[in-house]
């Protein structure tokens, strides 16, 4: 694959705050009975994979495990699918067509490595993907290959110790990225603890093995520490780094507030017939269930952000689909019994990786989180749905830029290059 060069961007300031815990021509807005009448089919219940941290200077992933209740179907492409009936959920089918991703993601991605950063070790990681990539017929991604490997956070064999919550986080997250990207090459970095350090430190990890995409599924209170956590494990010029934006409703996380990082929200996303065959509306199930947004508290605007409602960094910049209700297939063993349906921003931050991916290689020294400001026009605008009641567009979305589905979704890669 020819990579892109991607535009160049100025570096950014240095910004204050370490985390203790334009319009789009191809908008495509859901309407008010559409949503309700998807709510109304799609009742589930889900439960966080992850618990939420008890102590300062730890992240939880963002990752949402459907209980029960009536999910969405799952577009079996593959002829071996269909007789697996207990496969629910959006498969890279459904993501491929609702983000006009088909055409690139069969011509692009080889050469091109996503990392992704988790914390704890998932022993059936490898084992898991395959069986998701068999399902859906994508190309086997194995080590035995050189598509697929795993390391701790300093680049070796001594893996973390496992835990259920993340290994079915660490599903969510390679599924979406080989839905996303099925050609791309997968790096599974685990970090020793869910600490800010030690995240970080496997993100330093991933890009010194030459992920040029970053894939971040986790999250924390801000604090007035970040500016220090931004400069040790975020500042990565021409590495496209995303981070999910949070499942707690209206309000910022860290590292979501990065100014160093391309900030993913979530969205709603059902099948219907538009010219696109797809409509999407902010994720939000209540007060505390939504993806998250936000203008944060600690974080310097960068230049390349114009909001005029927030004078710092806003959250998010762009989104794609998390809400349980309309959540996507994961295959997952270890601590669950093979086929299960996640939602959260967990989702969306891998499968804008992917995109990103797809786009191609970024040039030395942008900043890729920018890319999208430019080439508005190439994403899905979503202009209905709120995740709370903060009574502006940083929780309501409306026409043009929003906050908690940043400036819109995937409708091609042509947003995600320079």
């Amino acid at each position: 694959m020819i990579s892109k060069a991607r535009r160049i961007t100025p570096a950014l300031t240095a910004v204050t705050g370490l985390a203790i815990a334009g319009l789009g021509l191809g908008t495509q807005a859901a309407s008010a009975t559409t949503d309700a009448t998807a709510r109304a089919h799609h009742q589930v219940t889900f439960s966080r994979s992850c618990a939420v941290p008890q102590q300062p200077g730890y992240l939880a992933c963002n990752a949402l495990h459907v209980t029960g209740g009536n999910t969405v179907s799952t577009h079996l492409a593959h002829a071996a699918a269909a007789a697996d009936a207990t496969v629910s959920g959006y498969g890279p089918g459904d993501i491929q067509s609702a983000y006009n991703l088909a055409a690139a993601a069969a011509a692009n991605g080889a050469g091109e490595t996503v990392a992704i950063v988790d914390a704890q070790d998932d022993p059936n990681a490898e084992s898991d993907l395959a069986a998701y990539r068999s399902q859906f017929g994508l190309p086997a991604c194995t080590s035995a290959n050189g598509c697929f490997s795993k390391v701790d956070e300093n680049g070796g064999t001594s893996y973390p110790s496992p835990d259920t919550g993340w290994a079915g986080e660490i599903s969510l997250d390679l599924d979406m990225v080989s839905a996303t990207c099925p050609n791309c090459t997968i790096l599974l970095v685990e970090a020793s603890t869910a600490s800010t350090q030690d995240l970080g430190t496997a993100v330093n990890q991933a890009v010194a093995m030459g992920a040029k995409f970053v894939s971040n599924s986790y999250g924390g209170s801000e604090s007035a520490d970040e500016v220090s956590a931004d400069s040790s494990y975020y500042n990565h010029p021409g590495v496209a780094i995303t981070v999910s934006a949070g499942d707690s409703a209206y309000g910022v996380e860290y590292p979501a507030a990065s100014p160093y990082v391309t900030a993913v929200g979530g969205t709603s996303l059902t099948k219907d017939s538009s010219d696109r065959g797809w409509s999407e509306s902010v994720w939000g199930t209540s007060a505390t269930e939504g993806t998250g947004s936000g203008c944060s508290a600690y974080e310097s605007k960068p230049s390349w952000q114009t909001d005029s409602g927030c004078s710092n960094r806003t959250v998010a910049d762009v989104s794609a689909v998390a809400d349980p209700a309309t959540g996507v297939a994961v295959y997952d063993t270890y601590g669950a019994s093979g086929w299960q349906v996640y939602g959260g921003t967990s989702a969306s931050a891998p499968i804008i990786a992917g995109v990103y991916a797809l786009a191609g290689t970024p040039g030395a020294g942008t900043t890729p989180a920018a890319d999208p400001y430019a080439n508005t026009a190439a994403l899905n605008d979503v202009t209905t749905g709120s995740n709370g009641d903060c009574g502006s567009y940083l929780c309501t979305a409306g026409p043009g830029y929003d906050g908690p589905t940043g400036l819109g979704t995937p409708n091609g890669t042509a947003a995600f290059t320079g």
